[in-house]
């Protein structure tokens, strides 16, 4: 695979990335929210997947980009796949890292709310990452990185990195499988995630990939 790079809005993302194993590029998009008829953009996506994903969403082979966007059980499919998946975020307009916190926050306790699953663990789980950005700063260009291994989805983990220029690169972790999960299903989930473009892209790409 060559080494040129996806470009997403002005941001550039590599089409493979290595850590035990490589993962490939399969889903790229932007946040972004309508304000007086102007976009604005937050974030750009990447999302990194072992390819090897293809074999656990064998049922949708056949099935067009178009029909697989708009599929909720794809989506679940997708992120409960024990395959280890990378969702690189960088950040196009600065912001402060508590409103990034808060947008995660409550994403996060929204979605564990509607299914009874949000307990003291998590809540302390979700304070935990909510204090890991509050003093950060995101300037143009930083990356958010969150790293969910291999594992089976009932041992759900995850690492959140940080890293903006001229700083040390900061991480957590977040041993808390609900919240984990849910953290997948903001960036990764369907309808409810949290970028239609990123979910299209997903789609698209692992459209073709099945049909081969």
């Amino acid at each position: 695979m060559g080494t040129e790079t996806v470009m997403v809005d002005d941001i550039p993302f590599l089409p493979e990335i290595s850590t035990s194993k490589p993962l490939s590029l399969l889903g790229h998009g932007i946040t972004d929210i309508e304000i007086h008829f102007l976009q604005i953009k937050f974030t750009a996506i990447g999302v990194y997947l072992e390819p090897e994903v293809v074999a656990h969403l064998q049922q949708w082979k056949g099935k067009s980009g178009n029909e697989l966007a708009q599929d909720d059980d794809f989506f679940e499919a997708l992120i409960s796949a024990p395959v280890e998946k990378i969702v690189r975020v960088v950040v196009i307009k600065e912001i402060k890292g508590s409103q990034y916190g808060v947008q995660i926050e409550s994403a996060v306790r929204d979605r564990l709310a509607a299914v009874d699953k949000y307990e003291e663990e998590e809540e302390e789980a979700l304070e935990n990452i909510i204090q890991f950005f509050q003093s950060k700063y995101f300037k143009k260009h930083s990356v958010i990185t969150y790293t969910f291994p291999s594992a089976s989805p009932s041992t759900g983990t995850a690492e959140i990195s940080f890293s903006t220029e001229g700083k040390e690169e900061a991480k957590i972790k977040v041993e808390n499988g609900n919240v984990v999960e849910m953290i997948k299903k903001w960036y990764l989930g369907g309808s409810s995630g949290v970028s239609p473009t990123t979910v299209a892209s997903l789609a698209n790409n692992l459209s073709a990939l099945l049909s081969k």
